[in-house]
């Protein structure tokens, strides 16, 4: 009987990796224990997938000895969060307990540009960048995947009502390039992984989209995948940051946001790589197929619906 591959953040929303995760590896036969924060009707979702799926918390020993005894492979993921360094630390004391044989960790691209004397304004960088030391110095079997920023990050999440609304992307940006990557192409990427991973065991594998260019070249993008004329507008990083917290965004969840919008406007986003393709034989989703696939939420009807 083989054992199961622990997927973490199975149900998660935003970019959906654990999930796209775990129906990936179920379609390849493999035995998926997928953990989630509630049993709600996500969970039962995954479990009519065939997922034995484990409700719990990164930040629990109890949660994290029911998720990882009898695993040998597991995916570790947490969304922004300023309990991320103690969840991975946790999380990786009871996977050493259990003697895990391959720890996949998402990590975050702007950690290659970060050392013991270089770090970001983001709190959130700082956290990944300490996880991963934390992880190295365990002795784990790990492999770290550093993806740039999400499409379902800023594309999709805030920029469709000034699309509706103006035909404008607004997104302090300024000039810089960025070479934003779908969710659906990290979770393929470490899907691949899970399914074999002792040869990628202390390897780093940085995850983009197939191009990096600036927001006047994705503007264009939109209108060939929307057929209407779409604008890049850039705008001041403070008022946008502001406008976020006054919607009732966490504080730790919008500083890493704008020093993402800092980091692009300083052209710290302008890299590409073929790991996408090297890894699952398949080319990322361009920006122009993105849209494609949401065109709904950049339409003015989407707003009424």
């Amino acid at each position: 009987m083989q054992k199961p591959i622990l997927v973490t953040g199975a149900a998660g929303r935003v970019g959906a990796v654990g999930r796209t995760v775990t129906e990936q590896l179920l379609k390849q036969g493999k035995a998926v224990r997928a953990m989630v924060r509630t049993d709600d009707e996500r969970a039962q979702a995954l479990r009519a997938l065939g997922a034995e799926v484990v409700v719990g918390n990164l930040l629990n020993l109890d949660s994290m000895h029911r998720a990882i005894d009898g695993v040998e492979t597991m995916y570790f993921g947490l969304s922004v969060s300023d309990t991320y360094l103690a969840a991975t630390v946790n999380t990786a004391a009871v996977a050493m307990h259990h003697g895990v044989k391959a720890f996949v960790n998402m990590s975050q691209m702007t950690v290659s540009q970060m050392s013991i004397t270089e770090t970001t304004p983001s709190p959130q960088h700082k956290l990944h960048w300490l996880a991963e030391q934390a992880l190295n110095w365990s002795g784990l079997p790990v492999v770290h995947v550093r993806p740039t920023v999400f499409l379902e990050g800023f594309f999709l999440t805030l920029t469709p009502e000034s699309v509706r609304e103006f035909d404008q992307i607004k997104l302090p940006f300024g000039e810089g390039k960025t070479s934003p990557v779908a969710a659906e192409d990290v979770a393929r990427v470490i899907a691949a992984l899970l399914s074999n991973p002792q040869p990628h065991i202390g390897k780093i594998y940085q995850v983009t989209g197939p191009q990096s260019e600036n927001m006047h070249f994705y503007a264009q993008e939109y209108s060939k995948a929307l057929g209407r004329t779409i604008t890049y507008q850039d705008i001041p990083v403070e008022p946008w940051r502001d406008d976020l917290l006054k919607r009732g965004w966490p504080i730790h969840v919008v500083k890493h946001l704008a020093a993402l919008c800092d980091l692009h406007r300083a052209g710290r986003f302008d890299r590409t790589s073929d790991d996408v393709r090297t890894l699952t034989g398949q080319e990322p989703l361009s920006v122009q197929e993105f849209v494609r696939k949401n065109a709904a939420t950049f339409t003015p009807s989407a707003k009424a619906a």
